[in-house]
């Protein structure tokens, strides 16, 4: 088991940054690929960026690409999303994700989830 959880959510105005964490916690964090995935009020959840079990590759979506950094510090147990120029329409649940295939931005592929934490961005 893995258990995951979110922080760094909060209100932001658009163009500013935010920076978000997932602390893991059970098996051994390293062994798992890592995701981000978000979901908006009334849309399915979305992949948005991944990064390999040793964190020397990463996957973004096209709609993030060039604004958000994935990373993660395998000493740590984290794994973190740096997200800047902020748009409304990136406001959503942010969740953070635990798998067993490198850099996969399918949702099924991963099998630990986080509960979420909401990102709100103003106009």
């Amino acid at each position: 088991q893995v258990q995951l959880v979110e922080s760094g959510g909060g209100l932001v105005q658009a163009g500013g940054s935010l920076r978000l964490s997932c602390a893991a916690s059970g098996r051994t964090f390293s062994s798992f690929a890592m995701g981000w995935f978000r979901q908006a009020p009334g849309k399915e959840r979305e992949f948005v960026a991944s990064i390999s079990r040793s964190g020397n590759r990463t996957f973004s979506a096209s709609s993030v690409k060039g604004r958000w950094t994935i990373s993660r510090d395998n000493t740590e147990n984290t794994v973190y999303l740096q997200m800047n120029s902020l748009k409304p329409e990136d406001t959503a649940v942010y969740f953070c994700a635990a798998g067993t295939v490198d850099n996969s931005p399918v949702l099924r592929q991963y099998v630990y989830w986080g509960q979420g934490t909401q990102v709100t961005v103003s106009s």
